[in-house]
């Protein structure tokens, strides 16, 4: 029976499963790589109308930050060299094609607009639709790229200021001519200035200093050197987890802030406040400005979860590597699953730990 891109039940009563993974994402169809090899019955429901377009959304000229060798999910790999790096929609289409390949069942276009605990301690989840899912385990899934943060200081501009951020930021012919400021200085943030010298007068408001790490060391992807001394498989809560993630580091592919200047980007400190159209920056200086774009990290969208005890006072998820302190209730978050043995570590973990609590 061929399961993929199911359409759900048209009957009155709620569909039932053991697991339901929201988002179809890297992680959630790597999950669900892991669940296909199980008894257990599952569902994946995602909001986008296509798979993949959680990447598509995103700006034109996106490259992975990560190989095609250390980018693929489990059981199969992205085509091409597998030291390039696969653009925003080949990444996307391979997500597609990854589905249909394994016939996981997906139904796109219909999101989790609330999800609560029932009173025999499985999982009620409404659907975008009004329809509802009810299962025994829940592996949330809609990745670390969630909604894009737009700091109380954008207030200050000027409506004749264009704001936008990576993910309504598609190509330069989507500003005004004239001067841009990108705020952030992260991966996302350098390759929209880089892209956007070649069209316009570029700011780049830089804050705490990055760590970029070579392409390749004695011959090898630093991703290869990475995967090969497990710093890719330390646990967050490590000491080497904790280092990772304070360093948050990216491959240079002349990304540098020198490189960057010689290409005519003009890199200036941290961005304080605004008035008008002016920009205020930590060393003092100011300068007028026709468009922004915000590129300084992206914030959980968690309004729907609807249960006690899995969010935080910030409304962000509550967890520890993957658990959260609901019972049944999982997370994965694409943004720690950069490689494939990591996914194939996360998945296979999220199985374990499923089977342990429906057991």
């Amino acid at each position: 029976m061929n399961r993929s891109f199911r359409q759900l039940s048209v009957s009155h009563g709620p569909e039932e499963v053991d697991v339901l993974v929201i988002g179809a994402g890297q992680a959630g169809l790597a999950a669900c790589y892991s669940l296909a090899r199980t008894e257990l019955s599952f569902l994946i429901v995602d909001r986008h109308s296509r798979i993949g377009d959680s990447w598509r959304r995103r700006y034109d000229s996106l490259t992975l930050f990560t190989p095609r060798a250390f980018s693929s999910l489990p059981g199969l790999a992205l085509e091409g060299d597998p030291d390039g790096y696969p653009t925003r929609d080949a990444f996307a289409h391979y997500l597609e094609t990854y589905a249909s390949h394994f016939d996981l069942p997906v139904h796109s276009g219909n999101g989790v607009a609330r999800l609560e605990r029932r009173a025999d301690e499985r999982f009620t989840a409404q659907l975008d639709d009004g329809r509802h899912v009810v299962a025994k385990a829940v592996i949330v899934a809609t990745g670390a790229f969630q909604k894009p943060i737009v700091p109380t200081i954008a207030a200050g501009f000027d409506s004749a200021v264009t704001q936008l951020t990576p993910e309504s930021y598609h190509n330069p012919g989507d500003l005004p001519p004239g001067t841009v400021l990108v705020v952030g200085d992260g991966a996302s943030g350098r390759d929209i200035a880089a892209e956007l010298v070649l069209t316009h007068e570029v700011m780049l408001a830089v804050g705490r200093r990055r760590r970029l790490f070579p392409e390749r060391i004695l011959g090898k992807s630093t991703w290869w050197w990475l995967h090969t001394l497990g710093l890719m498989r330390a646990r967050p809560g490590s000491a080497i987890g904790r280092l990772m993630r304070r360093a948050d580091p990216f491959p240079d592919r002349d990304r540098s802030l020198s490189d960057l200047e010689q290409r005519g980007v003009a890199v200036s400190t941290r961005l304080v406040s605004s008035q008008d159209r002016l920009a205020f920056f930590a060393d003092g200086s100011k300068r007028v400005i026709d468009s922004v774009i915000w590129c300084i990290g992206y914030r959980d969208d968690t309004e729907w979860l609807q249960i006690a005890g899995s969010t935080d006072s910030n409304g962000s998820f509550l967890q520890t590597v993957g658990l959260s302190p609901v019972a049944g209730l999982f997370h994965l978050r694409s943004r720690l699953i950069q490689t494939q043995n990591a996914t194939r570590v996360a998945s296979a973990t999220a199985e374990r730990k499923l089977r342990a609590s429906l057991s």
